[in-house]
């Protein structure tokens, strides 16, 4: 197996398929997956709609296609999709929903990620006129990647997700990281996609798969979501073998997921006591944790994580002072303590 030689906190993305989940890949049946004739890819589908208490899914490539695939599906071109202002439909799809769905990005300033159904309704154009776009599609990111993992509670999503009914909008989930949102709450997948025409979950992020996400809905809309899966290219074909490793991690890397956010409360810790560092522990709820560095330092985070990778530790910068960390299934509480002193014996120098 592959080598990595330093700790890698760049992303949850830069998790490995371990031993065992590399032999069930090796190891799956395998079908073309366009012609449903992938006997693992069609299980993957069906543990993947039971999970979210949906009627159907669909693999794709990954969860960038699944939001462009369901938004495509579920808004009208030229109207407005209502999201915070930190999804990462706005930031990191390369404009997809303007460019394939034809959406129009109407952001609210949230609280970490989450909004209520009165910033909801306050966000709709009135009074409504041809001239405006219409609001189509709602859609909330579980975990707020951006807002450092933060989890929106059921009550919360049933309360907007009731506005957006109410106000005749389709609803939406960007499911990244639902699971972790899962196992940090106790509330089932289920519970937390039932207020949801779609919703997906990835594969390759926490659950340390190396390919691919699952959208899910009802039985006309994933019939409909193949077609743009198809426009888009995403139509696989022996996809079996890689949708052993999503079953895989299925089957075991749920509920060590708590390892993950136990890593990263620690590491939250140890780092709000270092000089230079600003953080609040309390809001790492999950395995992200963004901090800032004091510009009176002189140190942009560009700067700071060249030098701390220089020590064997990389982050990534997400800002001119803010830095991130993902903890995932190859990082350990051992590694933790080294990146901790690692940004110690560099704060110091």
């Amino acid at each position: 197996m592959d080598q990595r030689p330093f700790i890698d906190l760049g992303s949850d993305t830069k998790s490995r398929p371990t031993a065992a989940m590399r032999q069930a890949m090796a190891n799956a049946a395998c079908g073309d997956e366009a012609a449903f004739e992938d006997p693992t890819v069609n299980a993957l589908c069906e543990r993947v709609a039971a999970l979210l208490g949906k009627e159907a899914a669909v693999f794709m490539p990954s969860g960038t296609m699944c939001n462009q695939v369901a938004l495509s599906v579920l808004g009208r071109r030229g109207d407005d999709v209502v999201c915070d202002e930190s999804a990462h439909i706005v930031w990191y799809e390369v404009g997809g929903t303007a460019a394939n769905a034809g959406l129009n990005a109407l952001t609210i300033k949230g609280d970490r990620g989450r909004f209520s159904a009165e910033q909801l309704r306050a966000a709709q154009r009135l009074p409504r006129m041809r001239h405006s776009p219409r609001q189509t599609v709602l859609s909330i990111e579980q975990t707020c990647n951006l807002a450092g993992g933060a989890v929106w509670s059921l009550a919360q999503i049933e309360s907007v997700c009731a506005a957006a009914r109410e106000l005749g909008m389709k609803t939406h989930m960007d499911g990244a990281r639902l699971l972790n949102a899962v196992v940090a709450s106790g509330v089932d997948a289920a519970r937390f996609a039932a207020p949801f025409d779609s919703v997906w979950i990835d594969f390759s992020k926490g659950l340390g798969a190396p390919v691919g996400a699952a959208l899910a809905g009802c039985k006309d809309f994933i019939a409909e979501c193949w077609y743009v899966k198809q426009r888009f290219g995403g139509a696989m074909r022996q996809a079996g073998i890689i949708a052993a490793g999503a079953l895989y991690a299925l089957d075991h890397h749920i509920e060590r997921l708590a390892e993950d956010h136990a890593n990263a409360r620690r590491l939250a810790e140890g780092l709000a006591q270092i000089a230079g560092i600003g953080l609040d522990p309390d809001e790492v709820e999950t395995n992200l944790v963004y901090f800032e560095l004091d510009p009176a330092r002189g140190t942009d985070g560009a700067a700071f994580c060249k030098a701390l990778l220089a020590r064997g530790v990389r982050m990534v910068a997400l800002g001119p002072y803010r830095v991130r960390a993902v903890t995932h299934l190859d990082v350990s509480s051992a590694d933790i303590d080294t990146t901790i002193a690692a940004v110690r014996m560099l704060q110091a120098a």
